[in-house]
C-alpha cells in the first residue's frame, strides 16, 4: 500500500491550483514556482533546498525539451530565408493553380496548411499559406472565413496535434508519460488524429458550404473586391528557384529516411535540424553572398527569439509536472529515493478507487482541455502525459493512447481553434473576426472530441 505523505497532499494542491488559474485564460507560472518551493521545502526539509529544487527543475525540463527548443528554431529561420528569397511564393504556386472553385479550394488550402505546419510550424504555415493562397482562394469562390476555418482546423488543429515531423508535441507528451522516445505517443495517435480530422473537417466544410448559400451576395462582393487588388511582386531569381526545389525535395528524403530507418525522437530531430541548418547556411551565401555571414546571424536570432518565447513557460509548468514522474524527481530533488508524485497518486487509486477506461479517457480529455484554455497548445502536454502515467498505475489501459487523446485535447484547445485569443495570427492574415471563426469551428471541434473519445475508450 502506497502511504501519501503530506508532501503528495501539498503537490496535488498545486495541480488543481494549475488547472484553475489556466481555466481561468491565466499563466500558471507563478503556482508552479509555488508549488515547487513548497513541495522542494518538504521534501528537502529546508528553504536552500527548496530553492535548489527549483532550479533544479527548470534545467531537467530544459534538458528535455532543448532538442525540440533547438529544432523548431532552425525550421522558424530557415522559413523566414525561403519568405525573403521569395521561394515560399514558388513551393506554393503549384497549390493555387489547383483551386479552381470553391469546394477544391477548402481542401487544397487545409492540405496545404497541414503539409506546411508539419515541416514549418503553423505559425510560420499561418504567414505562407496565408499570404499566397489565401487572395487565391477567395477569388475562387471561398469566403474569408472558409479559408480561416481551412487554415486552422488543419493547421493548428491536426498539425499541431500530431507534429508527426518536427515530433515536438509527442516528445513533450512522451517524456511526461515516461516513455524514453515519443514513438509509441505517435502510433497511438494516428487512429484519434484521422477520427478528429474527419470529423472537424467535413463537419466544417458542410458549415462553409451553408454560409457560402446564406451569404451568397456578401461573399460576392468580397470575390470582387480581392479581384482588384495588385498581385504582389516577388522578387524570383535562380536561387529562389534552387530554394523551392531542395528545401521540399531536402525534407522528403529525410522523412523517407526516418521511415525506411526507423528514426525516432533524438536521431529525427538530428536529421531535420541538421536539414534545415545547411539549407539555411549555403541559401545565405547564395543568395547574399559574404553578407550572408551577418545575415545567417538574424534568421538563427529570430528563429531561436520563436522557439525561446513559445518554450519558456512550458519549461516551468514542465519542471512542475515532472515531480510527478519518479526518474525525473529523483533528479529535481537530488535524491536518490524520491518517488514520482503523480505515479504513487495513480498507485493508491488502482488500491481505493474503482476506474474504468470510459472514466480515465473523459479526464484525460478534460484535463487538456481545461489546461488549454490559456492559449498555449503545448501548455497542457505535460500534465496531460502525467496524467496518463498515473492512470496506467491505478487501471489496465493503454497509456500512450491515453496520453495521445490528452495532447489532440490540449493542442486542439490550446493550439488555436476554439478559443478566440488563439485565434488572432489566422484571424489577422485572413481578415476575420477571431471571435466569429471560434464560433464557426465550435460545433465540428466539439463533435471530433466526441468522435475521438469514443475511439480512445474502445483502443485502450
Amino acid at each position: 500500500m502506497v502511504t501519501l505523505t503530506t508532501a503528495h497532499w501539498v503537490f496535488l494542491f498545486w495541480v488543481l491550483v494549475v488547472i484553475v488559474v489556466m481555466g481561468l485564460r491565466k499563466d500558471p507560472l507563478i503556482p508552479c514556482i509555488l508549488g515547487l518551493l513548497s513541495v522542494g521545502w518538504m521534501v528537502k526539509g529546508s528553504m536552500v533546498g527548496a530553492f535548489t529544487t527549483v532550479f533544479n527543475s527548470l534545467i531537467v525540463a530544459g534538458n528535455e525539451f532543448w532538442g525540440i527548443i533547438v529544432i523548431i528554431s532552425l525550421i522558424v529561420a530557415l522559413s523566414r530565408l525561403l519568405s525573403e528569397t521569395g521561394a515560399d511564393y514558388l513551393v506554393m504556386s503549384p497549390a493555387a493553380k489547383l483551386m479552381v472553385n470553391a469546394d477544391v479550394a477548402f481542401w487544397v488550402v487545409g492540405f496545404a496548411m497541414l503539409i506546411a505546419s508539419w515541416f514549418f510550424w503553423p505559425s510560420p504555415a499561418t504567414a505562407l499559406v496565408g499570404a499566397i493562397l489565401f487572395p487565391v482562394a477567395v477569388r475562387a469562390g471561398l469566403p474569408a472565413i472558409g479559408v480561416a476555418m481551412a487554415m486552422n482546423l488543419f493547421g493548428h488543429g491536426i498539425g499541431l496535434s500530431t507534429d508527426y515531423v518536427i515530433q515536438g508535441a509527442p516528445t513533450i507528451t512522451a517524456k511526461a508519460a515516461g516513455f524514453a522516445d515519443p514513438g509509441p505517443v505517435i502510433s497511438a495517435s494516428i487512429p484519434l488524429a484521422i477520427t478528429m480530422g474527419l470529423v472537424t473537417t467535413i463537419a466544417a466544410y458542410l458549415v462553409v458550404k451553408k454560409d457560402m448559400r446564406t451569404n451568397a451576395e456578401a461573399h460576392k462582393l468580397e470575390r470582387e473586391k480581392m479581384a482588384a487588388a495588385a498581385p504582389s511582386q516577388r522578387d524570383i531569381d535562380w536561387v529562389s528557384w534552387l530554394l523551392a526545389v531542395v528545401t521540399p525535395v531536402a525534407f522528403a528524403l529525410d522523412v523517407a529516411a526516418m521511415l525506411t530507418l526507423n528514426l525516432r525522437g533524438g536521431d529525427a530531430t538530428a536529421l531535420l535540424g541538421a536539414t534545415a541548418l545547411v539549407i539555411l547556411a549555403v541559401g545565405c551565401l547564395l543568395k547574399f553572398g559574404m553578407d550572408g555571414l551577418e545575415k545567417i546571424t538574424d534568421y538563427l536570432r529570430d528563429g531561436f527569439m520563436f522557439g525561446i518565447k513559445i518554450f519558456a513557460p512550458v519549461i516551468v509548468i514542465g519542471g512542475f509536472f515532472f515531480m510527478g514522474k519518479g526518474d525525473l524527481a529523483k533528479s529535481i530533488f537530488e535524491l536518490k529515493t524520491a518517488t514520482g508524485f503523480l505515479e504513487d497518486f495513480g498507485i493508491y487509486l488502482s488500491q481505493t478507487v474503482p476506474l474504468n477506461k470510459a472514466f480515465v479517457a473523459i479526464v484525460s480529455l478534460g484535463t487538456g482541455i481545461i489546461v488549454g484554455l490559456d492559449g498555449s497548445g503545448f501548455s497542457p502536454l505535460p500534465l496531460v502525459g502525467s496524467v496518463a502515467a498515473t492512470f496506467e498505475k491505478a487501471i489496465a489501459v493503454d497509456k500512450a493512447t491515453l496520453a495521445a487523446l490528452g495532447q489532440m485535447a490540449g493542442v486542439w484547445t490550446g493550439g488555436g481553434t476554439i478559443i478566440p485569443w488563439g485565434l488572432i495570427p489566422v484571424a489577422a492574415i485572413t481578415g476575420v473576426n477571431p471571435i466569429e471563426l471560434a464560433r464557426r469551428n465550435f460545433v465540428p471541434v466539439v463533435l471530433g472530441f466526441v468522435a475521438t473519445t469514443i475511439v480512445a475508450i474502445i483502443l485502450m
